[in-house]
């Protein structure tokens, strides 16, 4: 059974209702956090498909199954299915929101407006109301009518030009590292905006896009950029690499210290290179890195990789074991963390996700509920705003729900 908060153990944002119109991962991963610590969450979906995230999984639609990607990103959530280009469905979701401490969408711009849920509609009767709205480029300025993804926004912000293969082409990274980053800095803003309401009484809009964020995750490169017209890349201004081992790989740190390429010599046991005038010192070795690389390697080659790891951690120096990501998910200290979590569902019985990895001493777990079945919640929630079964009835035969 999935497990409850006991009385004892309220978690910090029980109380906090928030109507969730987001969908496939930068929304719902910022709704998701705020559920794991007890907001109620009433996720809006089309009858139709719900969720964007629902249908792209091809492995799901292999065995008929439900979506990993959606299961990811929607627990301690209720579904409520309804049609809001209908103006029975759109009403639901008004009432909603005018009972709700917060709303959340990652619409296009101009969108809430044409539905009427924007914040200054919304707020002429629920002043207390927090509208937070996440999109890919802003709301505003020459990008604002265009689709929001975070590939794009890789493209946009800087990284994939800075994230090159051997031949200089420009790669994107197989996460999704705004999508996460944007919707982590969204809950953010929800939580300050709920706190500074504490204080006013009033709710406020929040905003967050996907390029600004990657912008922000280059803060250190940005600023020396602009400071001195001088590009940042850790990698190859440092001795960083992967090395092979006998049996896999080994990622190497040479920093923080005199002379690390000298102390990764003597750990490996083969002659130290520093003592040569071409690789004295970080700059002659960064000049030649390539033969560097192909020097050390082989002192890495005669190795295992715990006997590497083994090495290298006795001179103190940082290193980690290159794992696959089944490999990560089941590591000694990950478990230790307790990072991984079981979930019951539905159609999958027990499924395994990453929890949440916010740890607050005061709250003992977060809330578990599994992530929601299309319109599973559908009919508790209108009765809890008062729609009877007949009601509920005639707005199936209209295609409402």
């Amino acid at each position: 059974m999935n497990q409850r908060p006991t009385a004892a153990q309220a978690l910090p944002l029980q109380g906090t209702r928030i109507l969730d119109l987001t969908q496939v991962m930068f929304g719902p991963i910022a709704t998701q956090v705020l559920g794991d610590f007890g907001a109620e969450i009433i996720k809006i979906e089309k009858p139709k498909g719900g969720d964007l995230s629902r249908g792209y999984d091809h492995f799901a639609k292999e065995d008929g199954g439900e979506s990993a990607y959606f299961m990811a990103m929607n627990r301690n959530k209720r579904s409520l299915a309804i049609d809001l280009t209908k103006p029975q469905g759109l009403a639901i979701a008004k009432q909603i929101a005018l009972q709700s401490d917060v709303l959340v969408h990652n619409f296009r711009p101009n969108v809430v407006e044409r539905l009427g849920l924007d914040y200054e509609t919304l707020a002429k009767e629920n002043p207390r109301l927090i509208h937070a709205s996440g999109s890919g480029f802003g709301d505003s300025g020459p990008l604002a009518h265009k689709g929001g993804q975070d590939l794009l926004a890789q493209a946009l912000s800087g990284i994939a030009f800075r994230n090159t293969d051997p031949s200089g082409q420009p790669q994107l990274f197989p996460t999704a590292l705004g999508d996460y980053s944007a919707g982590m800095i969204l809950a953010q803003g929800i939580l300050l905006a709920l706190f500074q309401r504490e204080r006013t009484g009033v709710g406020q809009k929040v905003k967050v896009n996907l390029l600004d964020t990657l912008l922000a995750m280059q803060q250190q490169e940005v600023t020396q950029l602009l400071m001195r017209n001088q590009e940042t890349n850790w990698l190859k201004q440092n001795p960083m690499w992967i090395f092979p081992t006998v049996d896999g790989h080994v990622v190497l740190v040479a920093a923080y210290r005199p002379n690390p390429i000298s102390d990764l010599c003597h750990a490996l046991a083969i002659d130290d290179i520093t003592l040569q005038p071409s690789f004295a010192n970080l700059a002659e070795q960064m000049k030649r890195r390539d033969d560097l690389y192909a020097y050390l390697s082989k002192g890495f080659a005669k190795y295992t990789t715990q006997e590497c790891l083994k090495r290298l951690d006795d001179a103190d120096l940082l290193c980690a074991p290159v794992l696959s990501l089944g490999e990560a998910t089941r590591h000694p200290q990950v478990v230790h963390n307790k990072t991984m979590i079981n979930l019951d569902h539905l159609h999958h019985k027990t499924f395994e996700t990453v929890g949440n990895v916010l740890r607050l001493s005061n709250v003992e777990d977060i809330a578990k509920r599994s992530p929601p079945m299309l319109g599973e919640h559908t009919d508790e929630i209108l009765e809890s705003l008062g729609y009877g079964a007949d009601k509920r009835e005639e707005l199936r035969a209209a295609g409402i729900l």
